[in-house]
């Protein structure tokens, strides 16, 4: 299931070098920690958290509400824990821009370096596929740029990606998390956090079934009926700004206008609504004719489809079959050493060295058996779940 989206942020600047050292050690030993007390599938239950995450990020020093948590964290983990994976069975590849790109190779070079019995070439596949969801399939304003993929020795898996909206100038965080997914493409979504934005088109939604059996069907079809469609679609476009209500693709009804109940038959559609190049669309029509998709997920994961070929499917699809889509945007924080913009204070060298000190005590000990200081962590977790609660 993917558990959770963030909205934060676009923050320039840098981590000074002596806080992500800090950031690396520290970060490196609680997740040891976790993974010597509970295992490496809550370490990626946890990852796929977007509350957790954001916690674990401002623990470690650095701002709440900075895009640059989620790069930065990742980043830290990713060098922290580079010696101690083999051992740990814990298992990071991907980043930020040219590092994201790279992930299916790490996989592989991961795979070889450990003797991984995994599917490593199903969790490639996996890796594409979470990317694609969120970067073509949920329709949110937000370019992707940062993936991050980390995997046990069982093939458990955990992604974090983030994109970016140049307009509003914030970053959304997408988590992944294998555990009980059963389908990439019906509500992948659990929990969500942050702003919800209007006129998202998010093809994964569950009451969007109709919209993706529709759009897998229409690939079956020959290209130039759903040309005629297509066409007249632009054509209402351009001549008028009231349509057809079955052309609601055009409308999203939490903007506060009137439903469609309410509206009859016609409706508004707003001028910023994109719509897709008809010459590529006429492009992919006959490629995917020749070979046409039997499931959503392999139309999804076919090469040259994006956002503007499911966008056009999809008012191609509520045309020909009447399949209405709905709009619903898949969309908590903790300090404790500070934040690298002295925000709410400035980070403390001292609290961090002794917080890493506590922790690297705990490890050393409970690897000689002496679980005294992890029962103690435990008890103080409970306690302020406790207070928390109450």
């Amino acid at each position: 299931m993917k558990t959770g989206v963030a909205n934060v942020p676009l923050h320039g600047g840098f981590c000074p070098p002596w806080l992500f050292k800090k950031m690396r050690d520290l970060g490196a030993t609680i997740i040891e920690v976790i993974v010597m007390e509970y295992g490496t599938t809550e370490v990626l239950r946890r990852l796929s958290d977007p509350v957790w995450f954001q916690s674990f990020g401002s623990v470690l020093g650095f701002d709440w509400h900075s895009s640059g948590l989620t790069t930065v964290v990742c980043g830290a983990l990713k060098e922290g824990l580079r010696d101690a994976q083999g051992e740990l069975g814990l298992f990071l590849v991907g980043g930020k821009g040219k590092a994201s790109r790279k992930t299916p190779t790490e996989i592989i070079e991961t795979g070889d370096k450990y003797g991984l019995s995994n599917d490593l070439f199903a969790l490639q596949q996996t890796s594409r596929t979470v990317a694609k969801v969120d970067s073509a399939a949920v329709q949110d304003g937000y370019q992707l740029y940062h993936h991050f993929l980390v995997f046990d020795r069982d093939g458990n898996w955990t992604v974090i990606q983030q994109g970016m909206n140049s307009k509003n100038r914030y970053a959304r965080r997408y988590h992944w998390l294998n555990e009980d997914l059963t389908d990439f493409t019906r509500d992948p979504h659990k929990a969500v956090c942050g702003t919800k934005e209007k006129h998202v088109l998010n093809l994964v939604a569950g009451k969007n079934e109709a919209t993706r059996l529709a759009s897998v069907e229409i690939c079956q079809e020959k290209p130039e009926e759903i040309k005629k469609v297509y066409n007249a679609i632009v054509e209402h476009n351009g001549k008028t700004k009231q349509v057809p209500e079955q052309l609601s693709l055009f409308e999203d009804p939490d903007d506060g206008r009137l439903t469609h109940e309410q509206a009859g038959s016609i409706i508004t559609m707003p001028p910023e609504h994109p719509i897709p190049s008809p010459r590529y669309l006429d492009k992919m029509l006959y490629k995917m004719y020749d070979h046409p998709p039997e499931t959503y997920r392999q139309l999804l994961e076919r090469k040259g489809v994006g956002p503007s070929t499911l966008r056009a499917l999809a008012m191609v699809a509520e045309v020909t079959h009447g399949a209405q889509p709905t709009f619903h945007d898949p969309v908590r924080y903790a300090f404790a050493h500070g934040g690298k913009d002295n925000f709410p204070f400035p980070v403390s060298r001292e609290d961090v060295d002794h917080s890493l000190s506590v922790l690297q005590t705990v490890i050393e000990k409970g690897k000689m058996g002496e679980k005294d200081k992890l029962e103690s962590l435990r008890r103080l977790a409970k306690q302020q779940e406790k207070l928390v609660t109450n």
